[in-house]
C-alpha cells in the first residue's frame, strides 16, 4: 500500500486562497492514515500555532512551514511592472527548534523588510538563516520551474546546485506537481533529468488549497473575492484545474507511477522534521529599579509607601492583606510585571493622560490599588485578590488598562521607547467570513443584484449560521430547495463560511517581550498602517511566553476629561477624588431613567431598569451593572423587589447574609461564589475560584470530583449533606454567569462620575459629548435630541462664536467647526485664531480677506454658507452662495497684488467690504434644511416634518429610537422621510422594494411586498414623506416594518379615541374626591374605557375604571373633567 505525507498545503491562513480550514486538513490526514502532515501558508506562519495544536490533539506530527516569495534580487528592490518579476516561490519546512527561529526571523523579515505586493525574502536572508530548513521549489510560481518554461534550462540547473549547497543535499528537494497542466508536464520531466544528472532528491506534493475534489469551485469563488473579480470575467487569476485538493496515497501513486522515490521521499522529509515547540514562561521585559534593589524589594517598598497614600490610618487588615498579595505576586514571580504596569501608568498620570480606575478582576488587588496601578478600593468594595492572582492555580495576571482615546498611543510610544521598538509589538487578529458577509461575497461574485443579494443576507438571523438559519428561516429555505441560482450561492458560502477573509490589528493588545520579538514569534507589518503586529493571535501568545497586555482607548475618560476642561474654562475645578459620592442630583437622575449618554447604563432596557430600581449608592449601580446581562437578567425583579422592601430578603442558608446582604439576598458576582464556597464547604479563596471555573466549563468529570469536596468540606463545618447539596447546586448557575465584581465595580464608578457631570454640569456634559463623537453624525443628532429634551441651548454654526470643538459659555452648547462635513482640522483652527488675534468677522469679503484661503478653500467657503455658519451677517445664504465666485475672485487678486506691493482700489480703512453683493431670494426653507443636513448630517434649525408635527403626535406612537420596544407584529402608523430605496425582482418575476423611513429620532426599514409596491410606486420615491400603516417584523432581530397602506400625511383619518385617560392629583386623591368624576363620566356615555393614573413612589401606576364607565371622548366632556381640582391631565387614546 503506498504512503505519503503531504508537504506543500494551504490552510484558510493563505488568506482568500486557501479554502480549507486548519481542523479539515488535520482532520482529513487523519482519516486518511497518515501520520504526518505540514503547513505551508503564503508567505505567512499565521496558522502555525493552531495547526501544531491541532496535529498534537489527533497524534500526527506537525511539519511546520511556509511558501516564501523570493525576491527575483534584492528584498530591497521595490518595482518592476511585470507581476513575475515581482517575487518566485521557495517552500522552506523546519527540521528543528533553529529552523522554525529562522523562518520565523524570514517571515518577519518579509513583512518588515521586502514587502512588494507581498512580503517576500531575497538570497541575502536565506544565506544568513538556512540553517535547520529544508527546501523544496514549489510550484510552476517557484524559480526553478518558471526557468524551466522560460526554456532557460542552464539557469534552472545552476540556481538547483546553488540551493543544495546552500541548504545541504539532505536539506534540497526539486518538487514534482501534477494537476494535469500541461507545463507541468515539462517541469516534471526537466527536474527528474535533473535529479539523475545532480542526486539532488526529488519528492512529490499536491498544493493543496481545498479538501475535497468538489470544493474547487468554492475555492474558485474565494479567489474572485479576493481579487474583486467576477466569476464569469474572462481574463482574472483561476485555477483551471480542480485537482487542489487532499487526494489520498493512492491517488499520488497513480500520478507518479514509475517515480515511487517522489512519495517515499515524503516519508524521508517528514522524518527529519522533528521540531517540539515547547511551552515557556513569561518572557516579560527587565525592568531595572532606580535604586538598583531587587524586584520584590522595590515592589514591596512601593506598595508599603502607596498604602500610606491611599488612607488616612492603617488598620492590620489592610497590612496583612498587602503582605499576603506581596508574597504570592512576589512567589509567582510577577513582581517586575507589577512594576512594569506601574511604570506606564505613572507616566501616563505624570502626562496627565486620563487612566482608568480599573478593568476586569485586577481591581480586587490592593497591590495594584497601593501603586495607583487601579482607583478602586477593594476593601470597601469587598473585592477578592484571589479572583486576579490564583496562588493555587498558576497563570498570568492580566492587567487590562483604559486611557484615554486621545492618549492612548503616547504611552505606546513610551513604552516602545523604554524597552526598544525589537521588543513590543501590537497584536493581529482575523476577521472570518461571516455569514451575512460570506452570502453578500459570494452573491457580487455570482453576479447577482446588490439590493437581492442584501435581502437574502437579511434572511440570516443575527448571530446564526447559514445552517441554521435554513432550518430557521421558511423563506430562506424555500428559495433553496426551489431555484438552482439560489441552492448554488447558499452551498458556497456554506462552504467559505468561517474561513479567514483578512488579517488587522487587534484594537487594544500590546506584548512587550524579554528578547527580541522575533525569538518569540514571526512579525506582520499592516500594509495599510505600518503597525508591527504579532503573526500569532493572542489565544497563542501565552503559550511561546508573550504577556499581552491591553491597551484599550476608552472614549468615557476622553468625554470626563473634555468635560472637566470645559469646567475648567469657566473656574470650576473638579477633582473627582474629593466630589460626593452620594450625589443626590444624580441618585435621581438615574431613577427617573435619564440615563443616556451615561457609561453603561444609556441604553433603553437599562433605563426602564434605573426608573423600576431607584438606585442610591455606587453599590447598586455596580449590581445592576452585573446583573443587566443575559443569565442573571433573570434575577433583575427579584433583586429590585428586595430592594425595594416590596418582597421579604431571603437567604438560602442564614450564615450567608453577610455575604449576600448587599445584593439583597441574590448571588449577583463571581466573588460571592468564592465566599459562600469558603464560608460553607472551607475551601481557600484560592480553592474556591478554581470550583468557579469548573462550574463554569461543565466538565462532568472535575465536577464530581468538585462535588465530593464541597460536601465533605460542608459536613466538617457542620452543614447536613441536604444543605451542602443545595447550596453546590445553587452556586453551579451562578458560577456560569455570576459577574465579575471587580469589573463591575470599576466601571460603575465611571458610570457615575458621567452621571454626576450630567446631573450637576449638564451643557458641559453634552458639549463634550458632541466633541466626543464629532465624525458620527448618527450619534450626534441622538445627542442634540436630548440636549433640547434637557431643556439646554445649543446654538448653530456661528463663524463670530463657534470653537473648533463644542464649547460652553453661559449654559448655551456653541456648535464645533469641525462638527461639519469638509471642514477640516487646519481650516478650524485658522478661522479660530484668527478671530481671536483680529476679533469678529463683519462680513463674507471682510472674512475671506482675513483667512488664508489656501487652508479656507472654497469648499470650506460653501460649507459655512450651507450650515448657516454667516447667519449673522446681513446677507441671506443664497445670496452669500451666488456671489462667492466673484468674491473670492476679487479678494484673490487684492491678495496677489498686496504680496508684490502693488496698491489696490479698495486699500483703505473699509478694505473690501465696501464691496455691494448682489442680492438674491433667500433658498425656500426645505432647500435650506436639504443643504444643513448634507454639511452637519441631520437637519438641525429645522426638520421637513415640522409642518407634520401635529399629525406625528395624533397619530405615531413608536419611537424610531427605541425600535426594541415595539410588539412583534403590532400594528404602526409611521410619518417619515423616505430614505435608501432598493428594487428588486422576486422569483415570480415581480417588483418589490425596501426603503428606509426615516423621523426625527431615527430609522426603521420598510418593506414594499409586490402588491403595494405596483399599486402605489408613484408615492414610493426618496427624500418624500410619507404615511405608512403595517406591521412589525422581529423574526430576524432588527425591526422592520411590513407596510399595508401608504399615502400623504394630510390624507391621514383622525383614529377614532379607544380611550379615556386622567391623571390625578396624588395628594387630592380619596373615594370622595373621585365620586364627583365618576358621576360626571357615568352621565355622558360613549365608546371609550377609562384610565385613572396615580404617581407612587415616584412611579406612576395606572389603574382602570370599572366597565360600566364608557365615557364619550368629546373635547367638551374633556374640558369639563379638567374642570375639577383633582385632575392634573386628560387625553384620549
Amino acid at each position: 500500500m503506498p504512503e505519503i505525507i503531504h508537504l506543500h498545503n494551504h490552510s484558510d491562513f493563505s488568506l482568500l486562497d486557501g479554502a480549507a480550514g486548519i481542523g479539515s486538513l488535520v482532520g482529513k490526514a487523519k482519516s486518511e492514515g497518515m501520520s504526518a502532515l505540514a503547513l505551508t501558508d503564503h508567505g505567512n506562519m499565521f496558522g502555525v500555532q493552531k495547526f501544531y495544536r491541532e496535529c498534537k490533539k489527533h497524534s500526527i506530527k506537525p511539519i511546520i512551514g511556509s511558501e516564501f516569495y523570493l525576491a527575483p534580487e534584492s528584498r530591497y528592490k521595490k518595482s518592476g511592472s511585470e507581476k513575475g518579476a515581482r517575487y518566485h516561490h521557495l517552500v522552506l519546512l523546519a527540521r528543528d527548534e533553529q529552523g522554525y527561529r529562522n523562518l520565523m526571523l524570514l517571515s518577519s523579515l518579509g513583512y518588515t523588510e521586502g514587502f512588494y505586493y507581498r512580503p517576500r525574502i531575497d538570497d541575502e536572508l536565506l544565506e544568513k538563516y538556512h540553517e535547520g530548513l529544508i527546501a523544496l521549489t514549489a510550484c510552476l510560481a517557484g524559480e526553478i520551474p518558471r526557468l524551466i518554461i522560460e526554456n532557460r534550462s542552464k539557469e534552472a540547473l545552476e540556481k538547483a546546485i546553488y540551493y543544495r549547497d546552500l541548504f545541504g543535499p539532505d536539506n534540497f528537494y526539486l518538487e514534482l506537481q501534477d494537476h494535469g497542466i500541461p507545463d507541468q508536464k515539462v517541469v516534471i520531466k526537466e527536474l527528474l533529468e535533473m535529479s539523475r544528472n545532480t542526486e539532488i532528491p526529488v519528492a512529490a506534493t499536491n498544493d493543496i488549497h481545498y479538501i475535497d475534489r468538489e470544493d474547487a469551485r468554492a475555492q474558485d469563488v474565494l479567489i474572485c473575492i479576493g481579487t474583486n473579480k467576477k466569476l464569469n470575467e474572462g481574463k482574472r487569476l483561476k485555477f483551471e484545474y480542480p485537482e487542489f485538493y487532499f487526494k489520498s496515497a493512492e491517488e499520488m501513486a497513480r500520478l507518479f507511477t514509475g517515480h515511487p522515490e517522489a512519495l517515499s521521499n515524503t516519508l524521508e522529509i517528514a522524518e527529519k522534521c522533528n521540531l517540539a515547540i515547547s511551552v515557556q514562561g513569561a518572557q516579560l521585559p527587565n525592568y531595572q529599579p532606580p535604586d538598583g534593589s531587587d524586584l520584590s524589594e522595590y515592589l514591596t517598598d512601593l506598595a508599603h509607601r502607596g498604602l500610606k497614600n491611599r488612607y488616612n490610618s492603617l488598620t492590620d487588615e489592610m497590612k496583612e492583606r498587602l503582605d499576603y498579595e506581596l508574597s504570592v505576586i512576589n512567589s509567582m514571580g510577577y513582581a517586575g510585571y507589577f512594576l512594569i504596569v506601574w511604570d506606564f501608568i505613572h507616566f501616563a498620570k505624570e502626562r496627565g493622560i486620563p487612566v482608568g480606575p480599573g478593568r476586569g478582576s485586577g481591581a480586587g488587588s490592593l497591590v495594584a490599588y497601593s501603586l495607583e496601578i487601579t482607583d478602586i478600593d477593594p476593601l470597601k468594595y469587598h473585592l477578592i485578590f484571589e479572583r486576579f492572582l490564583n496562588p493555587e492555580r498558576v497563570s498570568m495576571p492580566d492587567f487590562d488598562i483604559d486611557f484615554c482615546y486621545e492618549g492612548r498611543q503616547e504611552v505606546i510610544d513610551y513604552v516602545t521607547g523604554k524597552y526598544g521598538k525589537e521588543k513590543v509589538g501590537q497584536i493581529i487578529t482575523f476577521a472570518a467570513l461571516k455569514a451575512k458577509a460570506v452570502i453578500r461575497d459570494v452573491a457580487r461574485v455570482l453576479d447577482f443584484p446588490y439590493a437581492e443579494a442584501d435581502a437574502i443576507a437579511k434572511l440570516i438571523p443575527f448571530g446564526k449560521s447559514i445552517n441554521e438559519a435554513l432550518k430557521l428561516e421558511p423563506e430562506l429555505s424555500g428559495m433553496y430547495k426551489q431555484e438552482k441560482r439560489y441552492k448554488d450561492l447558499i452551498d458556497i458560502s456554506r462552504k467559505l463560511e468561517g474561513l479567514n477573509r483578512h488579517a488587522s490589528t487587534h484594537a487594544a493588545g500590546i506584548v512587550i517581550s524579554k528578547e527580541e520579538l522575533t525569538h518569540y514569534v514571526p512579525l506582520y507589518r499592516d500594509p495599510k498602517t505600518g503597525a508591527i503586529s504579532s503573526q500569532y493571535s493572542m489565544n497563542y501568545l501565552e503559550d511561546v511566553g508573550l504577556v499581552k497586555m491591553d491597551f484599550l482607548g476608552l472614549k468615557t475618560l476622553t468625554l470626563i476629561k473634555n468635560t472637566l476642561e470645559l469646567l475648567k474654562s469657566r473656574g470650576v475645578e473638579l477633582d473627582f477624588k474629593e466630589s460626593p459620592e452620594n450625589d443626590q442630583a444624580t441618585f435621581q437622575m438615574l431613577g427617573r431613567g435619564k440615563s443616556t449618554c451615561i457609561f453603561q447604563f444609556e441604553s433603553s432596557g437599562m433605563q426602564g431598569i434605573l426608573k423600576k430600581a431607584k438606585p442610591e449608592k455606587i453599590e447598586d449601580l455596580i449590581a445592576l451593572n452585573a446583573l443587566y446581562r443575559p443569565g442573571p437578567m433573570q434575577f433583575i425583579d427579584q433583586f429590585i423587589e428586595a430592594k425595594r422592601g416590596k418582597t421579604p430578603v431571603k437567604y438560602p442558608l442564614p450564615e450567608l447574609e453577610s455575604i449576600l446582604k448587599e445584593t439583597y439576598g441574590v448571588i449577583v458576582y463571581q466573588e460571592q461564589v468564592l465566599e459562600i464556597a469558603r464560608k460553607v464547604a472551607g475551601f481557600s479563596l484560592g480553592e474556591a475560584d478554581i470550583l468557579r471555573r469548573a462550574m463554569g466549563k461543565k466538565k462532568p468529570e472535575e465536577m464530581d470530583r468538585m462535588k465530593a469536596k464541597f460536601l465533605d468540606g460542608a459536613r466538617k463545618n457542620g452543614y447536613s449533606t441536604a444543605d451542602g447539596i443545595k447550596i453546590f447546586e445553587l452556586l453551579i448557575p451562578f458560577a456560569g454567569y455570576g459577574f465579575n465584581k471587580s469589573h463591575a465595580a470599576a466601571y460603575s464608578v465611571l458610570a457615575y462620575q458621567t452621571a454626576y457631570l450630567k446631573a450637576n454640569y449638564p451643557a458641559e456634559f453634552m458639549a463634550a459629548n458632541l466633541t466626543n463623537e464629532i465624525s458620527n453624525t448618527d450619534k450626534m443628532a441622538g445627542y442634540i435630541g436630548e440636549i433640547r429634551e434637557m431643556g439646554l441651548e445649543i446654538l448653530p454654526p456661528d463663524i463670530n462664536l463657534s470653537e473648533k470643538y463644542f464649547s460652553v459659555v453661559h449654559g448655551k452648547i456653541f456648535y464645533g467647526l469641525l462638527g461639519m462635513k469638509n471642514l477640516g482640522t487646519a481650516a478650524a483652527e485658522e478661522i479660530s485664531l484668527e478671530r481671536k488675534r483680529n476679533g469678529s468677522y463683519k462680513d463674507l469679503v471682510q472674512f475671506l480677506e482675513r483667512v488664508e484661503l489656501k487652508t479656507v478653500n472654497r469648499k470650506v467657503v460653501e460649507t459655512l454658507i450651507y450650515s448657516g455658519a454667516f447667519d449673522s451677517f446681513k446677507e441671506n445664504r443664497a445670496t452669500l452662495f451666488n456671489n462667492l465666485d466673484k468674491v473670492l475672485d476679487m479678494v484673490n487678486s487684492v491678495k496677489e497684488n498686496r504680496k508684490y506691493g502693488q496698491e489696490s482700489l479698495f486699500d483703505d480703512e473699509e478694505g473690501l467690504s465696501i464691496v455691494e453683493l448682489e442680492k438674491f431670494e433667500e433658498w425656500p426653507s426645505r432647500e435650506r434644511l436639504k443643504h444643513e443636513k448634507e454639511i452637519l448630517g441631520f437637519f438641525f434649525s429645522g426638520h421637513p416634518l415640522d409642518r407634520y408635527r401635529d399629525l406625528i403626535n395624533e397619530h405615531v406612537r413608536l419611537d424610531l429610537s427605541r425600535l426594541e420596544k415595539a410588539r412583534d407584529r403590532g400594528k404602526y402608523t409611521l410619518i417619515g422621510m423616505l430614505k435608501e430605496l432598493k428594487e428588486i425582482i422576486t422569483r415570480s418575476g415581480k417588483r418589490m422594494a425596501f426603503a428606509e423611513l426615516e423621523d426625527y429620532r431615527g430609522s426603521i426599514e420598510l418593506i414594499f411586498f409586490p402588491d403595494i409596491y405596483e399599486a402605489q410606486r408613484q408615492l414610493i420615491v426618496k427624500d418624500t414623506i410619507v404615511a405608512v400603516s403595517g406591521r412589525v417584523d422581529k423574526s430576524r432581530g432588527d425591526a422592520k416594518l411590513k407596510v399595508e397602506t401608504i399615502g400623504k400625511p394630510a390624507e391621514l383619518k383622525a383614529p377614532e379615541p379607544r380611550a379615556v385617560h386622567v391623571r390625578l392629583c396624588t395628594e387630592l386623591a380619596s373615594e370622595e374626591n373621585l365620586l364627583p368624576i365618576r358621576d360626571y363620566m357615568i352621565e355622558r356615555v360613549g365608546k371609550c374605557a377609562v384610565y385613572f393614573h396615580l404617581v407612587k413612589e415616584e412611579e406612576e401606576v395606572i389603574i382602570k375604571a370599572s366597565n360600566q364607565i364608557s365615557v364619550s371622548a368629546d373635547d367638551q366632556v374633556l374640558k369639563g373633567v379638567m374642570e375639577y381640582p383633582l385632575v392634573e391631565a386628560v387625553w384620549k387614546e
